[in-house]
């Protein structure tokens, strides 16, 4: 066929394609709701999964393999049919949050994290240019077929050598179509109604082209099926070699892609309009795929027979017309896949520029200031020019993978490599939507090793060793190593390449995704969009609850709403009541609003990132959380909150417990306090009320006899004063009722005076008193006289208590660390465990056989060291004994000296 007639033909097409899209645009500006809003319309842009690879290498894979190629069809129509429930919650949680993309999706699910949606990006921009390439691939070939001399249809003088030149001017004009009607607003969230009518145009020409090939090729061939029976190849008569791991890997991969292609996720999830629209794709979308492979072993049995041997069955659907001159259904066939070609690119271009003007472009941008900040049309042009150019990215990339891989591979072995790659989303995906402890870590971590494994298996072997990875490292791994070739990793023999790639990405995807969620905790934010996205359908009976507390100025949110969305949409967000001076506050509400539409410009992640530059705080209601929990979650909560106030009420119990045994023994103490303090007044009162009344009933007593009984009873007053004035003088300590004149001494002096006090005692009770070690110009702040007190109140004690056969009380002072230290140490039986830091409370006594005093020296000394900043501690020596030791920190005053 005359080449100038394909080409003439070809730019008809795309005028009427033009057209329509036009003509699409302007309608649906008129008439929003109108039948390019139809549930027909929407199905038949879903049908855009049908690309050349459906339109020719169906055909191929059904010559080579059988009936493998069904598995293509049959897993997009379970997904449709069988977990309509999941595409439901997919499209209903798209629709509300206005998703723009599957990046989008996966990152705000996951906290709206701007890390996971650049990863998503790459995943799938890497993952789909082995797709834009199939499809330069099938229309270069394609093209030489059908403008090739009349009659020369044989492998032997086709030349399917790549023809680069006519790859790239149709990668060219897919740019250019591209452009003009996907790019030429920041709103991706508006309906691409021209773009849609267009796809839905070429979703016809397609099915009717194959329509009209198979009933030509049925009702041509009389004898066809005996054909059948004759040609069929024998994967197709021996099922059993076709329903195999292949078999399922293939239909998983089919069902999988048919959600995680950036253009099917578009065409599906961000162009949905209402839930009527999906439940009627969810019978007529597979309808329309068993229309079009209906056909399918009829066209691939007859190329079989009727063609050359070593024919590209991958071209049979335009080669059998064109074999038997039958040049207008070659030519309806040429346009059919030129169809699925062209509508692939184009809105996996939209799609992906999307995602990366979004989640890669403007956060870039935004962290390294390179948004400009002049004016909105300069803003909205920045984003603009991010994506067109990002369109002429990708296509570039799908046409390089084109240039560097070559052309052996069949065009089903290319598009599974892509089907292998957005695969990896999966997890994220269907664990985000129904897995509240899925995290963000575990989403990366899952996602960025699936992607590796793919890209080490799949992906780089895929080039035929003309790209990272040469034939040796494919043939023998890296640096020899066996068990790391790429495919047979880790030792796995046995599968098909495919299968070995599926089975080790998607295992080590699944395990990190599950593992790092298990071990890492969501943030708050992520805690509360999982809520969100979990209990979509329940949120929308329940009606929209705010649970984010932000504040933040008017003014500032004003000023990025104007510059990203313009101000006349910018202005529809603030009405005439919202306050405009400078320093008024916005609401929650207002916040969040302007988020919303702000993601629907330049995705959920950045949209944040732009919100939060002028957040003043953040928080999240957690009482508004609970009330999003669902019934099994507020269980679960309810639950988790009676096993800690148990556990409250059991510590609270043991508290109580020790409170009253301390109560108790306190009350004991108390007693016995009572019991000494009895016996210690009555003892002298009954000699004072004794000796007086002698007085006072024998006036005439010798004068050395009355001299006698006067001096008992001073004495006795004295020992009931010293009693009544330890009490008070512990009562004043412990509440610091007086103040003492706090000035720097030297704490030797005290310590020398209270020795010197106690050796007369230490005498009378045989004790020797022993002087060691001493501190060399030191100073405390403090009273030297309380601290002779309590000195004298150690060394008598251990005079006093000291029982054994040669009582000996040692005295010393060093200064340890920077510390004064000060130890009164004894031989004696020392004191229990029990009792060490019991001596320290009033009241109580040293356990001796022989009480002495009424047991508040101990408790009057720690006091008075503690006024000081010191401590007053026991220890234990290892020979046994008592060894209190007195801490006391140095003088803070530096001018202040030592006493001369």
């Amino acid at each position: 066929m005359p080449a100038n007639l394909v080409v003439l033909v070809c730019l008809g097409y795309v005028m009427i394609l033009f057209a329509v899209a036009f003509a699409g645009d302007r309608r649906a500006r008129k008439d929003p709701g109108g039948w390019l809003s139809s549930p027909l319309v929407y199905t038949l842009s879903i049908s855009i999964y049908c690309t050349s690879w459906t339109f020719f290498g169906a055909v191929g894979s059904a010559a080579r393999t059988g009936l493998e190629f069904v598995t293509i069809y049959l897993g997009p129509t379970i997904v449709f049919v069988g977990w309509w429930i999941f595409l439901r919650k997919l499209v209903t949680i798209g629709r509300i949050y206005h998703t723009t993309s599957i990046a989008d999706l996966i990152s705000a699910r996951f906290g709206k994290s701007p890390a996971l949606g650049a990863l998503v990006t790459i995943v799938a921009l890497v993952a789909t240019a082995p797709y834009i390439a199939l499809q330069l691939k099938a229309l270069t070939a394609s093209y030489q077929v059908i403008t090739f001399h009349a009659g020369a249809v044989t492998a032997a003088n086709i030349p399917l050598e790549p023809d680069y030149a006519t790859a790239f001017w149709v990668a060219a004009g897919l740019c250019l179509f591209s452009i003009i009607f996907g790019v030429r607003n920041i709103d991706v969230n508006e309906r691409h109604h021209g773009v849609v009518a267009a796809i839905a145009l070429e979703a016809i020409v397609k099915l009717v082209a194959l329509l009209v090939v198979g009933v030509w090729v049925v009702a041509a061939f009389a004898d066809f099926p005996a054909e059948v029976l004759r040609h069929a190849p024998a994967s197709l008569l021996n099922a059993e070699q076709t329903f195999g791991t292949r078999w399922v890997t293939l239909c998983f991969l089919a069902g999988a892609a048919v959600i995680c292609l950036p253009r099917q996720f578009h065409v599906t999830v961000v162009e949905n309009s209402s839930e009527r629209q999906l439940r009627t794709a969810s019978w007529l979308f597979p309808l329309y795929l068993f229309l079009i492979c209906i056909f399918v072993i009829p066209i691939a049995v007859a190329g079989l027979g009727r063609l050359p041997e070593g024919s590209n069955p991958d071209l049979f659907v335009l080669t059998l017309p064109l074999s038997s001159e039958q040049n207008t259904i070659a030519m309806l066939a040429f346009l059919g896949g030129f169809s699925s070609a062209t509508s692939m690119v184009i809105v996996s271009s939209i799609a992906l520029s999307t995602m990366i003007s979004n989640h890669i472009v403007m956060p870039l941008a935004l962290r390294f200031s390179l948004v400009p900040e002049a004016s909105t049309q300069m803003m909205r042009s920045f984003i603009l020019g991010a994506r067109r150019a990002s369109i002429v990215f990708i296509i570039l990339l799908g046409f390089l993978y084109f240039r560097l891989s070559g052309t052996s591979e069949a065009l089903a072995a290319i598009g599974l490599i892509s089907f292998c790659g957005v695969a990896q989303f999966l997890p994220s995906l269907v664990g985000g939507l129904y897995w509240r402890r899925a995290t963000q870590g575990g989403a990366i971590a899952g996602l960025a090793a699936g992607f590796a494994i793919w890209a080490y298996t799949l992906f780089l072997p895929s080039f035929g060793g003309t790209f990272l990875m040469s034939d040796g490292v494919i043939a023998n791994g890296p640096w020899g190593l066996e068990w790391l070739r790429p495919y047979s990793l880790f030792g796995l023999n046995g599968f098909d390449s495919l299968v070995h790639a599926v089975i080790w990405s998607m295992l080590v995807n699944i395990a990190l995704f599950v593992g790092v969620s298990m071990l890492s905790e969501p943030t708050p934010l992520a805690r509360y969009q999982s809520r969100l996205f979990i209990d979509v359908f329940r949120r929308q009976t329940e009606g929209e609850t705010s649970v984010m507390r932000r504040t933040a100025r008017i003014s500032e949110l004003r000023q990025i709403a104007d510059r990203i969305l313009g101000p006349a949409e910018a202005l529809s967000l603030f009405p005439r009541g919202v306050p405009r001076d400078e320093g008024a506050v916005a609401s929650d509400d207002l916040i969040s609003q302007v988020e919303h539409r702000l993601a629907a410009n330049v995705g959920a992640a950045t949209a944040r990132s732009l919100v939060s530059s002028i957040v003043t705080s953040e928080s999240i209601s957690v009482d508004e959380l609970k009330r999003l929990a669902d019934e099994t979650e507020q269980i679960r909560a309810y639950s988790a909150e009676l096993e800690r106030n148990s556990r409250k009420l059991e510590d609270a119990a043991a508290e109580l417990t020790r409170a009253n045994a301390q109560l108790r023994e306190i009350d004991v103490q108390k007693d016995e306090f009572l019991s000494q303090v009895s016996h210690e007044v009555r003892t002298p009162m009954t000699s004072i009320r004794s000796f007086s009344d002698i007085l006072l009933a024998n006036p005439d007593l010798p004068p050395e006899h009355s001299d006698r009984y006067l001096r008992i009873i001073q004495n006795e007053s004295l020992r009931l004063t010293r009693l009544l004035d330890g009490i008070l003088d512990l009562n004043r300590l412990e509440n610091r009722a007086d103040e003492w004149e706090m000035k720097p001494f030297d704490p030797e002096a005290a310590l020398e005076r209270a020795v010197e006090s106690c050796e007369a005692l230490a005498q009378s009770a045989g004790v020797k008193l022993r002087r060691r070690g001493r501190a060399r110009k030191v100073l405390i702040e403090g009273d030297g006289d309380r601290l002779t007190q309590v000195f004298i109140n150690l060394i008598s004690n251990a005079i006093k208590y000291n029982t054994s056969p040669g009582p000996v009380v040692t005295v010393s002072s060093a200064v340890r660390k920077g510390v004064y230290e000060a130890r009164i140490g004894d031989n004696g039986p020392g004191i229990p465990k029990s009792e060490r830091e019991r001596i320290f409370v009033k009241f109580a006594r040293g356990p001796m056989p022989r009480q002495v005093g009424a047991g508040l020296g101990l408790a009057i000394s720690r006091q008075i060291v503690e006024r000081f900043g010191g401590r007053l501690e026991l220890a234990t020596p290892k020979g046994g004994g008592a060894d209190f030791v007195v801490t006391l920190p140095p003088c803070s005053d530096k001018g202040a000296s030592a006493p001369s």
